[in-house]
């Protein structure tokens, strides 16, 4: 297959942590995952559901056995400002998903499609050359309902998709127009070349997830303070695609429209041995369910320094 990326689409992926690839899903693609996220979320059985939200503070980041066990399944996680304090949804159930996660690209046809069994994905790899033989190991549809859609703070994607080296890469679709206005994305370039991976996500032995620290306080204090620039707001037409690499800051903020901004991401790592994925993460594959190779073949156009 011809080269997907032009070298200066690689060399800005390379200077900024992220890239934008307009275009990258057709209509018929993208109106496709769409309808068919509205589907599922129509679908669902409200009644059976543990009313479980989404949040992503440090101290009260979600962490119960719906989420945890949400690897090879598809679940779906409310809005925080959806449900009241007596557990009932404030909203109508199609306004009160904040994401649908996480084997999409595993368990549905469509997603699965666009995921695993879709040529431009790996041309795209292999031109990029950031991974060897690569895994996928997450997806999602988020909504950033209106009105209520939650702000996401400032964050790194290894955080939570931690391996040794750190790997991740983030496929980030937007399936309608993002703006300014209803969540669109916010980077900070360069962030993946001078900020350290301070700290990850991890299943805590007592139960629920946490955050391991990975350097001191004062390393952490030195490290952003050197960080330089200015976040940059990218607005997204549908089909767009954002590359995303796991060490880039990025963040999204709170939707106050009265418009969705419905994206699918997943999410790909390395494999062993050239990066270790260990039982601490929150995500853990299953014996029916291992992590997909994204690649037919190992990729020999190794441009990452952190794992030659």
């Amino acid at each position: 297959m011809p080269d997907y990326l032009k070298q200066e689409q690689i060399d800005q992926f390379n200077q900024n942590g992220y890239l934008i690839v307009p275009g990258f899903l057709t209509a018929e693609e993208t109106n496709g995952l769409l309808t068919r996220s509205k589907q599922l979320i129509e679908e669902f059985p409200l009644e059976t559901h543990p009313m479980t939200k989404f949040t992503t503070g440090d101290d009260n980041h979600v962490g119960d056995n719906y989420f945890l066990n949400s690897g090879d399944k598809i679940r779906f996680f409310l809005e925080e400002d959806a449900v009241g304090k007596d557990g009932k949804l404030l909203k109508p159930k199609t306004k009160a998903v904040n994401k649908i996660g996480h084997a999409l690209h595993e368990l549905d046809p469509q997603f699965r499609k666009v995921t695993l069994e879709n040529e431009r994905v790996k041309a795209l790899v292999r031109d990029l050359g950031f991974h060897v033989d690569p895994v996928a190991l997450q997806s999602m549809v988020i909504c950033k309902q209106p009105e209520i859609g939650g702000e996401v703070g400032e964050h790194n994607d290894s955080t939570f998709l931690y391996t040794n080296p750190p790997s991740a890469l983030g496929f980030w679709f937007a399936l309608e127009k993002c703006t300014p206005h209803n969540g669109a994305l916010s980077f900070l370039p360069g962030s993946h070349l001078t900020a350290p991976i301070t700290k990850r996500f991890i299943r805590l032995p007592e139960g629920g997830t946490g955050f391991e620290r990975l350097i001191s306080e004062e390393e952490e204090r030195k490290a952003t303070e050197n960080l330089k620039g200015k976040y940059i707001l990218e607005a997204c037409e549908p089909g767009d695609l954002v590359l995303i690499h796991g060490s880039v800051l990025h963040k999204s903020e709170r939707n106050t429209s009265q418009n969705t901004r419905f994206a699918y991401t997943f999410h790909m790592i390395e494999s062993p041995p050239r990066a270790a994925y260990d039982a601490k993460n929150w995500l853990q594959p299953t014996p029916s369910m291992p992590f997909s190779r994204v690649l037919d073949e190992p990729n020999l156009k190794l441009i990452n320094p952190a794992l030659a």
